[in-house]
């Protein structure tokens, strides 16, 4: 008797064994039709160029049967795109490009769309952010600029791009918290482009240039500026290797404006599964890899469960800086 009962045990296991088998690839999920790579720029901006190297690698690895097209959704700092995302809840053919302005433009009131209005699917990248001046300023090294910061944070005008309260403005005002400094003091101008502001700084308007690591690079080539650290966790490679972290000059501070990718909300499990997948391969990549190196850029991918709690924790974060900024403001209705 106690060896038939295990034989029935068994064939119910192998049996419930099958039909779990049977239900899992019933549940899968992959992409039907074309699949849309939303950006909130236009092309040649950050978000699009990363769009289109994940729509490049993911055509020549084949990794779809389906198209990809890159469909660009410029407009109100990224406002337009996340639009276009929000009436196509569970659609799991549609992902947006976007960056930090997801986060900043809520706190900051500028709009009343937050990322718990999507699918969190992916972290992509860091684009940790640098401080420089011109190459014959005064400031020689971070400490220099951290005791001018403190003395009096208002004698040390700084610009940067391209908004209030975006990723550079707050990475100053991590700056000078880290020093000390009075962070309400602070005495920044707002440009609307990199370009600008770092005219401004050769142009002596400006005392110290802030933005990412990667746009420093070819002004520091040509020796027309001297970036003092960079607001990253370690040393970057390649050609910014020489330059010191904030960390290393004593100053704990890290500061980069990320990408992420979103999807409309309310995906399925198996949706967000495939997704990840698709997002952890094509993040292990050379290709993808090297390109980021090669634009001073690091790769940080999580997957949706990480990207969301992730996302969570630096909206605290940045909004309590941006609240010692004085940039806090309730959501436009």
């Amino acid at each position: 008797m106690k060896t038939f009962n295990n034989t029935v045990m068994l064939s119910v296991v192998a049996a419930f064994a099958a039909g779990c088998g049977i239900a899992h690839a019933q549940s899968a999920w992959k992409p039907e039709r074309n699949i849309e790579v939303v950006v909130g720029s236009t092309p040649g901006t950050g978000t699009d160029r990363t769009a289109r190297l994940i729509q490049k690698i993911w055509q020549e690895q084949k990794v779809m049967t389906t198209p990809i097209t890159v469909v660009n959704k410029p407009g109100g700092g990224g406002a337009v795109s996340w639009a276009y995302l929000g009436p196509k809840a569970g659609d799991g053919h549609f992902l947006l490009v976007t960056s930090y302005n997801l986060v900043t433009n809520h706190i900051t009131g500028r709009s009343t769309v937050n990322y718990t209005d999507f699918t969190p699917i992916s972290l992509l990248i860091s684009e940790y952010i640098g401080f420089a001046v011109r190459a014959d300023s005064p400031y020689k090294t971070m400490a220099d600029l951290a005791k001018a910061l403190k003395d009096d944070p208002g004698a040390v005008t700084v610009g940067t791009s391209s908004s209030a309260g975006g990723a550079n403005h707050i990475a100053i005002g991590l700056l000078a918290k880290a020093a000390g400094a009075d962070v309400k003091k602070l005495k920044v101008v707002i440009y609307n482009g990199g370009g600008e502001a770092q005219a401004a700084t050769l142009g002596g308007h400006v005392a110290v240039w802030v933005n990412s690591a990667s746009s420093l690079a070819v002004p520091y080539a040509a020796g027309l500026i001297r970036p003092l650290a960079i607001a990253a966790p370690q040393r970057l490679p390649g050609a910014l290797a020489n330059l010191p972290t904030a960390r290393e000059a004593g100053l704990n501070v890290v500061a980069d404006n990320w990408r992420l990718v979103i999807a409309p909300k309310g995906l399925s499990a198996p949706q967000i599964a495939y997704w990840d997948n698709a997002f952890k391969t094509l993040t292990q990549s050379k290709e993808w890899n090297d390109d980021l190196a090669a634009a001073q850029m690091s790769n940080s991918y999580r997957n949706s469960v990480d990207t969301t709690r992730y996302i969570a924790e630096e909206y605290g974060d940045i909004k309590g800086i941006l609240t010692e900024l004085g940039l806090v403001k309730p959501p436009q209705k």
